[in-house]
Parts: C-alpha cells; sequence; structure tokens
C-alpha cells in the first residue's frame, strides 16, 4: 500500500442553526475560523494533497483560506456526505493511499488522534476505518455497530434511522474517517439516498464495502471532546468556553 496521504474536508454548509448567513466553518472560535484550527493542525502531519469541498458562499471559503495549499472543489446543491465527498473524485480519482475524511465544522481534532487514526489504518490494511469516541449523551449522532467483541466495524446507523435499542450504543461516529483512496471513490459511486433525510450518506460506504468482502475498522479517539462538532451557536460558545480553559 502506498504511504501517500490526502484529506478531504467537508467546508461546504451553511449552518441553518448558526443563525448567521456565514458559511459554518468560517464562524469563529478563539478569532480564528473553525477550518483553520482544523488546516493548522493538518499542516503539521504534512498531508501529500488536500481538497476542500465547498458549498454555500464558497467564494468567502476560498477566500479566507488564500494562504494554505488545498484544491478546492464545488458542492452546489447539498445532497449529503456521500454526495459531497465525491466532489473531489475529479481531482483524487486516481489517487493511491490514503484518505483521510473529516469536517471543516470540527476544529480540535489533535495531530496525535489523526496520525493514530492514520497509521492503524494503513497497518490494519483496512478499506475504511471510522475514528470513533464514546458520549455519555450519544444524541444526534451516528451509531457504531461493532463486530462483538473486536474493531472489525460492521455499519454506521444515523440516529434518524436509529430504532430505540440502537439509540443506547454510546460509541460515535465521529464522521472523521481514512479510507484507502481506490476503494472510496468506487463504493460513492454505489451510495443511494433511501433514508429518513433523503441523502446520499457517506457512512453508507461502509456497508457497501463490507458487502464487497472488505475490511472496515474502528480507532477510538483517546479523547472524546475532542471530535465534537459545531451545529448551532450554542455549541460553538461550549466549545470555546472548553477550548479556552484548556488552553489555559
Amino acid at each position: 500500500m502506498s504511504n501517500k496521504t490526502a484529506a478531504i474536508i467537508l467546508a461546504a454548509g451553511k449552518g441553518k442553526r448558526m443563525k448567521s448567513d456565514l458559511p459554518k466553518v468560517l464562524h469563529e472560535i478563539a478569532g480564528k475560523p473553525l477550518v483553520r484550527h482544523l488546516l493548522d493542525t493538518l499542516a503539521v502531519i504534512g498531508l501529500d494533497k488536500i481538497v476542500v469541498v465547498i458549498g454555500h458562499k464558497g467564494e468567502m471559503v476560498i477566500d479566507d483560506l488564500k494562504d494554505y495549499r488545498v484544491d478546492f472543489v464545488w458542492q452546489k446543491e447539498q445532497l449529503g456526505t456521500g454526495h459531497a465527498v465525491q466532489m473531489a473524485e475529479k481531482i483524487l480519482g486516481e489517487f493511491v493511499g490514503t484518505i483521510l475524511v473529516a469536517a471543516g465544522d470540527v476544529p480540535f481534532l489533535s495531530a496525535e488522534s489523526i496520525r493514530g487514526l492514520m497509521s492503524f489504518h494503513i497497518q490494519s490494511k483496512a478499506a475504511a476505518t471510522c475514528l470513533t469516541a464514546e458520549f455519555s449523551n450519544p444524541k444526534g449522532y451516528g451509531r457504531i455497530i461493532r463486530q462483538k467483541g473486536t474493531d472489525f466495524l460492521s455499519e454506521i446507523i444515523e440516529e434518524k434511522d436509529a430504532d430505540e435499542e440502537i439509540r443506547k450504543i454510546r460509541e460515535i461516529n465521529s464522521g472523521t474517517f481514512c479510507f484507502n483512496g481506490k476503494e472510496l471513490f468506487g463504493a460513492l459511486k454505489q451510495v443511494g439516498n433511501h433514508n429518513a433525510q433523503k441523502e446520499f450518506y457517506l457512512t453508507d460506504t461502509i456497508r457497501i464495502l463490507r458487502n464487497a468482502g472488505k475490511e472496515c475498522r474502528v480507532w477510538k479517539a483517546p479523547y472524546p471532546p475532542e471530535v465534537a462538532g459545531v451545529n448551532s451557536v450554542e455549541e460553538l460558545a461550549m466549545l470555546e468556553k472548553s477550548f479556552l480553559a484548556k488552553n489555559n
């Protein structure tokens, strides 16, 4: 397997609950846009290529990130995470190596965790590896279905599609993944939108890869709060508070 590494950063969202027309990833924590926190961490790791998927007011994102060495691709319609990642195929379709997929509104993923996830993924020769975390209150997150007693991932069920039993699971999908580049775009072509949201979920690639006989794994984040994303003004304020506390 090639040791080349790339990343796809999802930064197309408007953020309906942010009470502002600003692209979600440009909301600030400690005076710095969310997506810049993540890109600064990725700069430390040193990837071969970074593709940022933009959509809502994407020109503002391009302008804000002009000092980074990244490529931009447009997601003109917001049809889900799977559709967003698919937009990067024109740049990474021939990429041989490991592709990290991360959300631009998850600012505090640490370099240690990203390196840990990538190195586990490469060593285990998995087709896909999901960064997970255990939350005491997992509300709103997709749940992880493991093969009992192992780190093999069977599937990820979005909360809106989960029954009562599944909702009791506290291990969640952080939205951060590593994929074998060759497997990713092939699996995405088979993703449908037959779900409660009528969206193309990136998480459906897990079931597709497993059905094709490929191995998928999970790697649990050592520090769960770092995988927290921002979906509302309240969450932004809470995250900023914990960031300032941690840095002091």
